[in-house]
């Protein structure tokens, strides 16, 4: 084992998964009911798929399942018992869903969908491994969990460069991770004794992956059932393993990843044939099948904002949720960038030039117009830090001059204006930030890209300065002038102050 894998296993392995605070009740009282079955009340935990994957990994700790682990969690409650598992809830930590990192909430339910999917395309012709079927598919991505909750992040980088700007996977894994993901979750699912079936399908992926290879260039020909049945006999170990129950979980999870990213990309494609290859049914059945089950998986489990596939089947048979960003518009000039470091000197003269308050605020707003900045609005505060007023703006539309807001109708002004700060919201966290900037301020900043900054003139904030490119993505040297002109008008405020109150 690499130092590197190590220490991905040790951060991975000690950090809980979280209970939604809303599941919290409903989980203590299935355990606590003692007249439930075991079957009943798995039923239940399984709306939770982090308590079920903690139950599982607790009772598969006991030296006793070394050799014959727990691969339902209606097994590992008969093994640990209700008042174990109850007492597990409880040292697990409830955070409210709004504080759920969104990407484990993204990850929980394609999960939630692979097992729909298994369910659906499987359970019935292998109704005695119904369980296994079932908790395979649902645990599979567990590794990922763990990841989404102790570096979220991490993984929205690797989405956005994956899937978004099409850069080779390899690479940015190495780059995130310092390493290929594969074998950190081969490693996590064998340390948690995860069903046999999850290690199995990470094992094909991580090391045997000719073997799946050669699966899928057989299952090209799915227009040739006769074709396919003769490259199957020539190749009896292939044969041996498409015939493996435990292939299940890992088709049902490479469908449920593939409609995450898109129903008609080559992926989706591939995990379809095959399927339809195992299953020995022609693509457009099994096609039409996983279209159903997908429908059925977000009538029961989609969750808004996450993103249920299921949405996008009435769309357009091209379109894509996936976008990718614009790039950001050319740096300003050397012309435009002389002139913004001439009204930067001028807010920065001492004495303070500025005879008023509006004088200062052009100063600033001509400066940000001319380091690139497109649309910004100066807000000052009153003197009862109860309202803010529109001072200077540019790029916006007409009719802003006026504009009036009440600092505590938006949660971002009333934290921006307790202290000075510089806020930059981007693809990362405008989930979280934009709903509580207030609607005033978002209709006039419409688009994920916008910089704040509160200014400060001795124990007080008194202005907040927004500025975008018009909702395109910010350039370093953007975001540095920003900041930069912010700071030489809070210098300039400091002491325009100084110079009133010795008058």
């Amino acid at each position: 084992m690499t130092d590197r894998l190590a220490a991905w296993l040790e951060e991975l392995d000690r950090q809980p998964l979280p209970i939604p605070a809303s599941h919290y009740a409903g989980l203590h009282a299935a355990l606590s009911d003692s007249r439930r079955s075991l079957r009943e009340i798995a039923d239940q935990l399984q709306g939770s798929p982090t308590l079920a994957l903690s139950i599982l990994r607790e009772a598969n700790r006991a030296e006793s399942a070394r050799d014959n682990p727990a691969e339902s969690l209606e097994v590992a409650l008969s093994r640990l018992g209700l008042a174990r598992a109850s007492q597990l809830l409880k040292t697990l930590p409830s955070i409210q869903d709004a504080e759920m990192p969104r990407v484990l909430g993204q990850m929980l339910l394609i999960s939630q969908h692979a097992m729909q999917q298994a369910s659906g395309l499987f359970g019935a012709r292998l109704a005695r491994l119904w369980q296994e079927i079932h908790w395979g598919s649902l645990l599979t991505m567990a590794p990922v969990w763990a990841l989404a909750n102790a570096r979220p992040q991490l993984l929205e980088q690797w989405q956005q460069r994956v899937l978004v700007q099409g850069e080779p996977t390899l690479r940015v894994e190495r780059e995130l991770l310092g390493m290929r993901l594969l074998p950190i979750c081969l490693a996590l699912a064998e340390r948690w004794r995860l069903p046999q079936w999850v290690i199995q399908g990470y094992r094909l992926l991580a090391c045997d992956r000719r073997l799946l290879v050669r699966a899928l260039r057989i299952a090209r020909d799915h227009q040739s059932p006769l074709l396919q049945q003769q490259q199957l006999d020539a190749q009896p170990d292939l044969a041996r393993w498409l015939t493996q129950p435990a292939n299940c979980t890992l088709l049902a999870n490479g469908l449920a990843i593939a409609a995450h990213q898109s129903w008609d990309g080559p992926h989706m494609l591939r995990w379809q044939r095959l399927t339809g290859l195992y299953l020995g049914q022609p693509l457009t059945e099994v096609q039409q099948q996983v279209h159903m089950l997908a429908a059925q998986s977000a009538r029961l489990h989609a969750r808004p904002p996450l993103w249920h596939p299921a949405v996008a089947l009435i769309w357009p048979w091209q379109a894509s949720r996936w976008r990718a960003e614009a790039a950001p518009p050319p740096p300003p000039s050397a012309e435009a960038l002389a002139e913004w470091r001439q009204h930067c000197a001028e807010l920065l003269r001492e004495p303070s030039p500025f005879s008023n308050v509006v004088q200062l605020t052009a100063c600033a707003r001509d400066a940000l117009r001319a380091c690139g900045l497109q649309r910004m609005l100066l807000l000052v505060a009153d003197r009862t830090q109860v309202h803010v007023l529109a001072q200077q703006s540019a790029g916006l539309e007409p009719g802003q001059e006026k504009l009036q807001l009440e600092i505590a109708s938006s949660p971002l002004l009333k934290k921006l204006f307790q202290q000075p700060a510089l806020l930059r919201i981007g693809p990362n966290n405008q989930d979280q930030l934009l709903p509580a900037l207030g609607e005033p301020l978002r209709q006039l900043f419409p688009g994920p890209h916008l910089l704040l900054r509160s200014l400060g003139n001795g124990s007080r904030v008194v202005m907040l300065v927004l500025a975008d490119l018009g909702g395109q993505p910010f350039s370093d040297l953007h975001a540095q002038a920003f900041a930069k002109t912010a700071q030489c008008t809070e210098r300039a405020i400091q002491q325009f102050g100084r110079q009133r109150r010795t008058e």
